[in-house]
């Protein structure tokens, strides 16, 4: 019989839930691409596939609308699906942010007061990260930016990450009234320390790509400033391995003058994402040569791990998180989305716990005393 039924068309049945109509290409949008797979010397491969999933909402800092989240899942669940898929990254456009969250303009302006309307919501979002632990491929996350709060969560989903030196890492939610609980309470204490993953969560202190890298967090750090045609680390991090009265300061941010000249060198500088691509090129040609059927099962063995964790509780916090919509994120949020006009991005904290203090019902009248007012005319 030789070879000859390789020539044939052999007809597969499609298993797919979700179609194209939920992928897009003007922003705000979920993008899904196939890219072919690249071998060791650089050459695609004939009729293999990573599934590119592209957050493209850069304008927001590629947070995600109700509808990309539904892009999201669509990815995955096609990804997971598709014969010819070798493995997914999930990645954003644009060079300041992977993503920052769920999108605050959304939240504040529509899902603010609306706790059935908001768990519905998180119905969807915890669907998305259903659908990166469930999904039958290996799982990049490409970090070109920011990725913070549920950009932190989703991310962490994914089976490795892959950082940009630039990139930034953290929570938001206490700060702006929610709870890390979509994935971050239930990952971080795998990866870190149990206190290093108490302050993660709740202290909305951001930390550098070198340090979760040190942290066991992330995979690969990966440098992307070009300075007259080189690649240099990020002058911002601290990246020489030392000890500073007794405190390991590899991967901290620099302060002083130090630090001040880099941020501003940061805002001019040359970024180029070819060794992060390699990086990534080189994973999945790794991925390629591997048994398909002995890899998913050695992921989704190590996925339990998170899984269950995150299946203890992602109910409970859909409903947590919608009745918080009343109070604490609906002034958070609202906060957040006014700094236009307030110049404030944060309720008056003390003035919240003072009333808070004094037993006061949280009405309008309570709202109103802890929300960021307008500036006048003046700016004042």
């Amino acid at each position: 019989m030789g070879l000859e039924w390789l020539k044939k068309d052999t007809e597969v049945k499609d298993h797919s839930l979700w179609g194209s109509q939920h992928w897009g290409t003007e922003p705000p949008c979920t993008m899904y691409e196939k890219r072919p797979i690249l071998d060791a010397s650089g050459k695609p491969v004939a009729g293999l596939f990573a599934a590119w999933i592209i957050l493209n909402n850069p304008a927001q800092y590629n947070s995600y609308t109700t509808e990309m989240v539904k892009g999201v899942i669509a990815g995955f669940q096609n990804a997971s699906l598709d014969r010819s898929v070798v493995a997914v990254v999930f990645t954003a456009v644009g060079e300041r942010a992977f993503c920052t969250g769920g999108n605050t303009k959304e939240y504040a302006e529509y899902y603010s007061g609306k706790p059935n309307e908001y768990g519905e919501y998180m119905d969807l979002f915890n669907g998305m990260v259903d659908a990166i632990l469930m999904c039958k491929k290996p799982t990049v996350c490409r970090v070109n930016g920011m990725r913070i709060a549920g950009g932190q969560e989703i991310g962490m989903a994914c089976d490795v990450t892959f950082a940009a030196d630039t990139a930034i890492f953290g929570q938001a939610g206490p700060r702006h009234g929610s709870s890390p609980d979509g994935g971050s309470t239930d990952f971080l204490p795998s990866f870190f320390s149990i206190e290093d993953a108490i302050w993660n969560c709740v202290s909305c202190e951001l930390w550098s790509a070198y340090k979760m890298k040190r942290l066991g967090l992330i995979s690969r750090v990966v440098p992307v400033i070009k300075k007259e045609g080189a690649f240099v680390r990020n002058p911002a991090v601290i990246t020489d391995r030392y000890v500073d009265d007794g405190d390991i300061v590899y991967g901290e941010f620099t302060t002083g003058e130090e630090g001040k000249k880099a941020r501003e060198f940061l805002k001019t500088a040359g970024i180029d994402f070819a060794l992060l691509d390699q990086a990534v090129g080189e994973t999945l040609w790794r991925f390629t040569n591997l048994f398909p059927g002995c890899l998913i099962k050695a992921l989704d063995s190590l996925r339990a791990k998170k899984k269950f964790f995150w299946d203890q509780q992602k109910n409970y916090n859909r409903h947590w998180l919608a009745v918080n919509m009343m109070t604490e994120a609906y002034l958070g949020f609202n906060a957040f989305n006014s700094k236009k006009a307030t110049g404030e991005d944060v309720i008056d904290f003390v003035k919240y716990r003072q009333l808070i203090a004094r037993g006061l019902p949280v009405d309008e009248a309570f709202m109103a005393a802890v929300l960021p007012q307008p500036r006048g005319r003046d700016g004042e």
